[in-house]
């Protein structure tokens, strides 16, 4: 498990390790700390056990537990993990910074490097909040951070709001166009394996075909202003298109699947870790030399051994 370092202008967030224990006592001492938990931290044999049970932490790569540092002093504790009050593989965020240093934007400024992290680096598909009713403090700073409240509920001893954060649309995908030399072998091969994966057809017209999936869509086109027909994946250009495909089983099914669907398997020999040891995926090949990989989706897959 790999918790990376993250930097802010003012802040430094890094793995949570054993020798940190004492500092976050030391952070935690103040009752008003404990205000919102369902523990008393100011105990210091209670904060030491909730250190102990953080630095235990065996999540997803890229998730768990960081401290936050200015300039070298640690005033502040965070995580990034999923969830063990909502159901689901859904990821929740949490920070608690010294009210030594409150009133300065830096608990603000630690939750959006997390924020950053999760959609940028994990490709989270969203990261929830759970905020004590009466925090108003922490209520402001996930609405500033572009939170929505989405309900309410009883959640860690006491009544909760539920936030949840979607990535941004800038930056994001809208459509890939793929030029090919024959429409009705493309759609033979990407239509079936778009359809499997959840995607619907988008927009239809003489030479082309879309499928549409959330904000984003991909289209097969036999362009009258083609200029080849041959495409050459290890040319300069197009190498392949990576595409979520469920579980490690969901995977294998669409690999053997997908050859009475126009596909051929790549790199056979190698399946399922081709693209590395802690990677699982499928690679296809169509008719027409075009290659998708069929990726187990994180945090589901974990690596054998």
């Amino acid at each position: 498990m790999t918790v990376p370092d993250l930097r802010t202008p003012r802040l430094r967030l890094r793995g949570l390790h054993a020798g940190d224990t004492e500092a976050i006592v030391r952070i935690f001492a103040d009752p008003e700390m404990s205000r919102f938990l369902a523990t008393d931290l100011s105990d210091p044999a209670r904060c030491r056990a909730s250190v102990a049970r953080r630095l235990s932490y065996a999540g997803p790569d890229g998730t768990g537990h960081w401290v936050v540092e200015r300039e070298g002093e640690v005033i502040g504790l965070a995580h990034l993990r999923p969830s063990t009050e909502l159901s689901g593989d859904l990821v929740e965020i949490g920070y608690f910074l010294d009210p030594a240093h409150g009133g300065q934007g830096l608990a603000t400024e630690a939750a959006d490097a997390l924020l950053r992290h999760a959609f940028a680096a994990l490709g989270l598909p969203a990261v929830w909040a759970l905020v004590h009713e009466s925090n108003v403090a922490s209520r402001n700073l996930v609405h500033r951070l572009g939170f929505t409240d989405v309900g309410g509920g009883e959640h860690y001893g006491g009544p909760h709001r539920v936030f949840v954060a979607l990535p941004a649309a800038a930056g994001q995908w809208h459509h890939v166009e793929l030029w090919v030399p024959d429409l009705a072998r493309a759609e033979e091969s990407f239509g079936w394996l778009l359809t499997e994966l959840g995607w619907r057809e988008h927009q239809r017209w003489r030479d082309g075909v879309s499928w549409k999936l959330g904000a984003g869509y991909l289209v097969v086109e036999q362009s009258p202003a083609l200029t080849g027909a041959v495409h050459d994946r290890c040319a300069p250009g197009l190498n392949h298109v990576a595409l979520h495909a469920g579980s490690p089983e969901r995977v294998g099914e669409l690999a053997q699947a997908a050859l009475a669907h126009g596909w051929r398997p790549l790199f056979a020999e190698r399946y399922p870790h081709a693209g590395g040891a802690d990677h699982y995926a499928a690679y296809l090949e169509n008719a027409d030399g075009f290659e998708v990989e069929l990726v187990a989706d994180w945090p589901r897959f974990t690596r054998p051994g």
